[in-house]
């Protein structure tokens, strides 16, 4: 790879780890996070939930190749006499890069988590593993590269089914509501597409749908995905992609001063506009995220962004594909076999430059055999991609469409 190409494709997965971040931001207000130093130890719970007057419980659930991945739950809400004793399990899941505080950055007025208890749904938050409260393992330290041997394949055989099991259990054998935000969209569609969990889940709300990547409104993005050739973890000898890290933080600010770029411009430039972010929001995003992922499993959506289609994670010869999956090409994930009786509902916006329209038109076009009224989808205009997790107005537009399509859901 050239010299050019490794400067394209770094900034690509940089961007990735930067994806909720716009400086463009809004008035300031108070978020729910009082702890604002979760690395140095406190746990989501006694920072972000419990001094706001809510219950909260913590959880561990180990994966069958060996991740231990933290949880937590909001059992009810402030008032706990809402909903009565049958509060319907929701799960809230991230994406790449962040961990489960990103649902709990605004007020409890404006952050979908407390929004769900307070309206009479038991809440259940995950961090996927290689985030800061699941980075253990029954035998592998994170520090050793066999760690970080995995891509958003393994969260999807993995981890999802860890966390929607332990759930289930937990809740009596209720199904669970599932809502994604982004790459948890995409490890959600996946693993529907293959039968999986359909029978633990009761209904899925997909926010920033993430599945085919071709036409994001970025050139950089663009650019930097077709300069890809597969070589960013040799290349750079990273296993484990902390964006905080010294060498790659001082690798960044060359980058940026030796290009003459602007970043915090290019950040806006690949997740577009976000219309209705809170400054204190932004503020607290910065003190806690972004999180470490896989290089791998950045290599893995860059392979998306290029081909074109949603695959399995690509070896880069028939040879080695041949060992891992017994064919020459990695599988594809088939969106079109989703259930079609699966309630669905889509919310994506206008100013998003990651999850753009047309690839959205291209991922609805897929489930145009979805039963009529099991597939619903939204569109707010003036939305990029992080307004539908921080933005301030997000409970007007978008969370009280999802509060009633659950309730719809019986």
């Amino acid at each position: 790879m050239s010299a050019r190409g490794r400067f394209w494709m770094m900034l690509l997965l940089v961007l990735f780890a930067l994806e909720v971040i716009d400086h463009g931001a809004l008035a300031s207000g108070r978020g729910l996070l009082q702890n604002t130093n979760l690395g140095g130890g406190g746990g989501i719970c006694s920072a972000a939930v419990e001094p706001h007057g809510y219950k909260c419980q913590e959880f561990q659930v180990t994966t069958e190749d060996g991740y231990i991945l933290k949880m937590i739950r909001i059992p009810e809400g402030r008032t706990a006499g809402g909903g009565g004793g049958n509060r319907p399990p929701v799960l809230l899941q991230h994406g790449v890069l962040v961990d489960g505080v990103t649902w709990l950055l605004n007020s409890p007025e404006q952050s979908l988590a407390t929004i769900l208890a307070d309206g009479g749904f038991d809440v259940w938050i995950s961090n996927t593993r290689g985030t800061r409260f699941s980075r253990n393992h029954l035998h592998l330290h994170s520090s050793y590269p066999e760690y970080w041997d995995w891509t958003w394949d393994d969260l999807v055989s993995q981890d999802l089914p860890a966390v929607v099991g332990l759930v289930f259990q937990h809740t009596g054998g209720q199904k669970l509501h599932y809502v994604g935000h982004s790459l948890g969209t995409l490890i959600a569609l996946a693993s529907f597409s293959q039968g999986k969990l359909v029978d633990k889940v009761r209904s899925a709300v997909l926010l920033s749908p993430v599945a085919y990547l071709s036409h994001m409104t970025t050139a950089l993005g663009v650019v930097a995905a077709r300069a890809f050739i597969g070589e960013i973890t040799t290349i750079f000898g990273l296993s484990e992609f902390n964006p905080t890290e010294k060498a790659v933080a001082n690798f960044l600010r060359a980058l940026c001063a030796g290009s003459g770029i602007d970043c915090y411009d290019l950040m806006t430039a690949f997740t577009g506009k976000n219309c209705c972010l809170n400054a204190s929001t932004v503020q607290l995003f910065l003190q806690n995220e972004p999180q470490s992922t896989a290089t791998k499993n950045l290599v893995h959506l860059a392979q998306t962004v290029r081909g074109g289609i949603l695959s399995k994670f690509d070896y880069g010869n028939a040879n080695a594909n041949m060992a891992h999956y017994g064919e020459s090409r990695p599988p594809v994930y088939d969106l079109s076999k989703i259930p079609r009786d699966l309630p669905l509902f889509f919310s994506y916006g206008g100013q998003d430059a990651l999850s753009d329209t047309m690839d959205v038109a291209t991922l609805l076009d897929s489930l145009k055999l979805h039963d009529v009224g099991k597939l619903h989808v939204q569109y707010v205009k003036e939305y990029a991609h992080a307004d539908f997790i921080l933005g301030v107005t997000a409970k007007d537009i978008v969370y009280n469409q999802i509060v009633a399509f659950f309730r719809n859901q019986n």
